[in-house]
């Protein structure tokens, strides 16, 4: 992995929250392969799969959060791609602060860099495989 696939992919948390920010779901193409699988049962929701399904669950089903602040992005080399972890600090619609952690495995399309696969927690995992 070179620096400017490293770069790309500290960008997809950011570009991420800001598309959900402004309800821009159509940026989603940017984050997600077509087929990705997005798990949301960490946080009290379900699991999206494929993208038109990420983006209808972001559209009606959603309790979205006031403002995304992404934090502590690890991008690890694998086999199969990238595995990436980081959290989430976010202003919550009843005012409080609330954290989350996201865990994705990423890989590199003809469009660029793209999450296939995510899991959402509200408490950081013990262990992230392979660190």
């Amino acid at each position: 992995m070179n620096l400017e696939d490293r770069l790309e992919l500290h960008e997809l948390p950011g570009r991420y929250g800001d598309a959900i920010d402004d309800r821009d779901w159509d940026r989603l193409d940017r984050i997600f392969t077509d087929d990705a699988v997005f798990d949301l049962t960490g946080v009290g929701a379900r699991v999206c799969e494929g993208l038109d399904d990420i983006k209808a669950f972001m559209d009606v089903e959603a309790r979205h959060p006031r403002t995304h602040m992404m934090t502590n992005i690890y991008v690890d080399e694998t086999d199969a791609g990238v595995k990436m972890s980081f959290r989430i600090v976010a202003l919550l619609p009843e005012g409080k602060v609330g954290t989350a952690s996201y865990y994705d495995e990423v890989v590199k399309t003809d469009a660029g860099w793209r999450v296939c696969h995510r899991i959402t927690t509200l408490r950081r995992k013990d262990r992230i495989e392979g660190r």
